[in-house]
């Protein structure tokens, strides 16, 4: 394993933790989980995607939240995991559960129609 994987999965666990625990901004849903944390080969970005289960007007105010708590996040990662450099946070929406969800959704009503006869 690379180390920039170990330190991505060490982020992602850092930063869940982080945001469940320790961010307080009433913009933040409860339903909010990090899905991944992608770490750029020189460590100076981590791309961290986020799941929000909520509108759509509410995942963009918290991704606003996070964006705002970024620095706040940063120097807590820089405290949990030594690094000789903590990579500059950028937070992206993940969508892809939602997208799984319509997929699965699309297939059960092709195999498993809804037939509305009246007799």
């Amino acid at each position: 394993m690379e180390r920039t994987d170990r330190i991505s999965g060490e982020m992602k666990k850092e930063i869940a933790d982080i945001i469940r625990g320790s961010i307080k901004d009433p913009r933040l849903p409860e339903l909010v989980s990090v899905t991944a944390v992608k770490v750029t080969k020189d460590l100076r970005y981590a791309r961290v995607y986020v799941s929000v289960f909520a509108s759509d007007h509410e995942k963009q105010d918290a991704i606003i939240a996070l964006k705002h708590a970024a620095g706040f996040i940063r120097h807590e990662i820089g405290q949990r995991i030594k690094l000789r450099y903590t990579p500059e946070l950028v937070f992206l929406l993940d969508d892809s559960i939602e997208q799984g969800i319509n997929i699965n959704n699309l297939i059960n009503e092709t195999l498993h129609p809804k037939t509305d006869i009246k007799t």
